[in-house]
């Protein structure tokens, strides 16, 4: 029998193994960084990451997306962290659903990947007002982002809320948790100049404070010349090869690599050539570069109220890699897979040495050293229009205008960054009209609709001389605020002969409609660049009492720039001109205010009034009415993935479905119609900016609307719309994806797949490839073209050349019903139908479930 002593030292004994074994299976890891790079328990880090905003989608498709990310050879997701809505109230956090920041951070770490929080807890991110909380505005003597104590009193205790709560989740990389970097603000260098020395002694408290948290990860501060040690400074924009930290003992690092630009309403769509980024990043990384981030690698939906300002549309798609819905855009995604696949092949010479710089005339090379006999070179042609052939260690290389070359041998050119050999998907978006993309008009058997009142519609409003800035008013509970005036026209009136008058109305921003004795009379709005706006309208006026009643609205609150947090919004002048040109300021006047609709104090939207007695009901619904609410039951489409609402024949407003709001809409706001470019007409070669490459001039900004699969149930769904302009409903659609047309075009003389090569092989004997993959549950299930010889046209447009070879069977045994496969193009395996002329091999084939 054991003894009380010897017990207790087994008990001892057995917790400290358990506690050692468990400590083991957590796999701590010590985070620090050198001149090159982020050092990992010992070890320098060549590092690709890819920023996913956790709110901008669903927790249920958390997983997919970031193993897509994986996929796509990331090692980090980067997250800001959104303090309005983890503290909508001064004191109460909320972190559910898609706000719950541990469950994402988890989910990464599930995928096997690493995170980098930023924490800020200012956002930009062309999110609602930046990511602060709107309560933050009010409190007594506040100064954003300055050396103000109010200030930053509340920021320290959210950054310590954040960190506290990710220690007691053991998710910083010392207890086993994913975290490896933090950030604190955001930006702030690209407007501290405005703050004088407030903004200096900010940046160092700022920096003392995120250290004293104890995070035991090395914390960053994105485009900030003067971060203070150890923090370390990085670099945000569209080209970074030429940045340098601040100190020579801190890494090069590049936080914000956008991947193409947002989205105002009103504006064309941008995007970004993948050409051009795959050549940023090639540049950065040779150039001494070893920690990349896209932003955004999926950039989501802005839904509810969640977009910045001023108006920011809806959809975040940012032309990134995976986009809004959650597939794979190609070959954007495929592109810089290979390429983070050709940069991993050189890691061990990169972490092993600076790269030298090797002048070869009008060519750049940068070689890094393994051993004296080992090395990995960049070849880069920085012109952006004339290719080069150059002579780099005896053997000469063909350079197009704008790439880099990659050789992790300094010999076999595994990657150039102009060469796109992944697969493209046709159509230039996921829900483009394609054979596979289906339409579903709604078709129910009865609308319902409900009538806004115009102007003050209950006893809560409230008086006051003047007029008043919206988001003080408002304090952003409601995008709507009504200005209401009484007019009293004293002398008689012949009929027929109404008084004419001038109503002239200048806003702060960002919209409003104008009511004239409660008929509409105008709307008049800003842009994403300049929310104000001047409206003039000629109105009548009847003999007695007239009432003017305008709606302001708000399409967003400002998020960036010096001061912003200070930008009003909302109507500031209003005056009446007759025709003899005299002038009645009506700006100081009494006016009545209404915050908010009469619908939203209903709860129209709540699924739970669905068949209130509120709504009227009729087989057709009125349309191209202002201020009407519409409600409808539909079946959703079967299926398991997302879903698009066309609301092309919309107006503006907002849109619920079964109570969640998927945001804002306005088709009505046509983009200017000269400006684009036809997606592929536009040259990536040279510079880019948010200007340069864009689509969808004359059109609507956005006219399909993200609804998750999970917001939608077998049976009926319900769909309450809030139009404030006028529009159709009885023509809105849903649109579901059933599969995709995948094509792709390598020749003989493109290089083989980045990841074949090997140390001391003969690279240049191995294959090119045709490589095509289906989204994860579907199968190719027909190939549409396929050539071997000289095809031509493009995706979408093949046709046979003079020469082909028949090889359709080929392609076919290899590919259908395969979720993917590649075609070595070998005139072995292919036949050769004219030798000595250059050949390539073209395919097209359809994926579906």
């Amino acid at each position: 029998m054991m003894g009380t002593k010897s017990l207790v030292a087994f008990v001892l004994f057995a917790l400290l193994v358990f506690e050692g074994y468990f400590t083991e299976k957590v796999l701590s890891a010590t985070v620090t960084y050198d001149h090159r790079a982020l050092v990992i328990d010992g070890k320098r880090r060549i590092l690709q990451s890819g920023s996913i905003h956790y709110p901008r989608s669903t927790p249920e498709v958390w997983p997919e997306i970031i193993k897509k990310s994986k996929e796509g050879g990331l090692d980090v997701i980067e997250t800001y962290v959104f303090w309005n809505y983890h503290e909508p109230v001064k004191g109460q956090y909320y972190f559910e659903g898609r706000f719950d920041l541990v469950r994402f951070v988890r989910t990464v770490q599930e995928a096997g990947l690493l995170v980098h929080l930023r924490i800020g807890p200012y956002a930009c991110a062309e999110w609602n007002y930046g990511g602060f909380p709107i309560w933050l505005h009010f409190i007594p003597g506040i100064q954003f982002r300055t050396t103000n104590a109010p200030f930053k009193i509340e920021m320290k205790q959210f950054l310590a809320k954040i960190v506290e709560m990710m220690k007691k989740e053991y998710l910083f990389a010392s207890q086993g948790g994913p975290i490896i970097l933090a950030q604190v603000e955001n930006e702030y260098g690209n407007i501290d100049g405005s703050y004088g020395v407030g903004g200096e002694l900010y940046v160092k408290w700022a920096a003392e404070t995120a250290v004293s948290l104890n995070t035991s990860v090395p914390w960053v501060m994105c485009v900030q010349d003067d971060a203070p040690d150890p923090i370390i400074n990085t670099c945000n924009g569209f080209y970074c090869d030429r940045f340098t930290p601040n100190s020579p003992s801190k890494p090069k690092m590049w936080t914000e690599n956008y991947s193409g630009w947002f989205l105002g309403f009103g504006n064309p769509i941008p995007f970004r050539p993948v050409e051009d980024l795959a050549f940023a990043v090639a540049r950065f990384f040779e150039t001494g570069g070893t920690f990349q981030n896209y932003y955004m690698y999926f950039g989501g939906t802005n839904f509810g109220r969640t977009a910045g300002g001023p108006l920011v549309a809806t959809s975040y798609d940012y032309d990134a890699p995976i986009d809004e819905y959650g597939f794979l855009r190609q070959p954007k995604w495929g592109h810089l897979r290979d390429l983070h696949k050709a940069i991993k092949q050189c890691e061990e010479h990169m972490i092993s040495s600076d790269p030298t710089q090797v002048q070869l005339g009008k060519i750049e090379a940068h070689v890094y050293y393994k051993s004296s006999n080992e090395c990995a070179a960049f070849l880069a042609n920085y012109g952006s229009s004339l290719d080069a052939n150059v002579t780099f260690n005896g053997n000469i290389y063909f350079l197009p205008a704008w790439s880099v070359s990659i050789l992790p041998d300094c010999k076999n050119v595994i990657f150039n960054t102009a060469k796109v050999v992944s697969q493209r998907t046709l159509g230039d978006s996921s829900f483009s009209a394609t054979t596979s993309v289906n339409d579903f008009i709604l078709e129910p058997s009865s609308w319902s609709w409900y009538k806004e009142r115009v102007g003050i519609w209950s006893n809560n409003s409230f008086m006051n001389s003047g007029l008043l800035e919206q988001i003080a008013t408002t304090k952003d509970t409601s995008d709507y605020l009504w200005y209401t005036i009484s007019i009293n026209v004293k002398e008689n009136i012949i009929p027929g002969q109404e008084k004419e008058l001038f109503l002239h109305i200048e806003s702060l921003g960002h919209a409003a409609l104008v009511f004239v004795n409660k008929g509409l009379v105008g709307f008049g709005y800003g842009n994403h660049e300049d929310a104000s706006f001047i409206l003039d309208e000629k109105i009548t006026l009847n003999h007695g009492n007239n009432t003017i009643d305008l709606l302001s609205m708000m399409i967003g609150v400002q998020n960036y720039g010096p001061w912003f947090d200070v930008a009003g919004a909302g109507i500031f002048y209003v005056a009446l001109r007759d025709l003899k040109n005299n002038t009645n300021d009506l700006s100081f006047e009494e006016w009545t205010y209404q915050v908010g609709l009469e619908g939203e104090d209903l709860d129209l939207d709540n699924i739970n009034l669905a068949n209130s007695s509120l709504w009227t009901t009729g087989a057709a619904p009125p349309v191209n009415q202002s201020l009407i609410w519409y409600k409808v039951e539909f079946l959703a489409p079967e299926g398991k993935g997302p879903l698009a609402l066309n609301l092309a024949s919309m107006g503006k407003g907002q849109a619920w479905v079964n109570g969640q709001s998927i945001g804002r809409y306005w088709p009505a706001y046509l983009s200017p119609s000269s400006g684009c470019t036809n997606g592929s007409d536009c040259d990536y070669r040279g510079a880019y900016d948010p200007s340069k490459c864009l689509k969808n001039c004359g059109q609507p900004a956005q006219t399909l609307y993200h609804i998750p699969r999970t917001w939608v149930h077998i049976g009926e769904n319900l769909l309450v719309l809030h139009e404030e302009l006028g529009g159709d409903p009885s023509k809105i659609s849903l649109r579901t994806k059933t599969g995709q047309e995948i094509c792709a075009h390598v020749s003989e003389t493109d290089p083989p797949p980045a990841d074949s090569w090997k140390p001391n092989s003969e690279f240049i004997s191995q294959n090119p490839e045709v490589q095509l993959t289906c989204e994860r549950g579907w199968h190719i299930t027909s190939i549409n073209f396929a050539s071997f010889g000289t095809p031509i046209g493009k995706c979408g447009t093949f046709a046979l050349g003079a020469c082909n070879a028949d090889i359709l069977s080929i392609v076919q045994q290899a590919c259908l019903g395969q979720e993917g496969c590649s075609i070595p193009i070998s005139t072995a395996t292919l036949g050769d139908p004219c030798p000595g002329v250059l050949k390539s091999l073209a395919v097209e084939a359809l994926c579906s479930d």
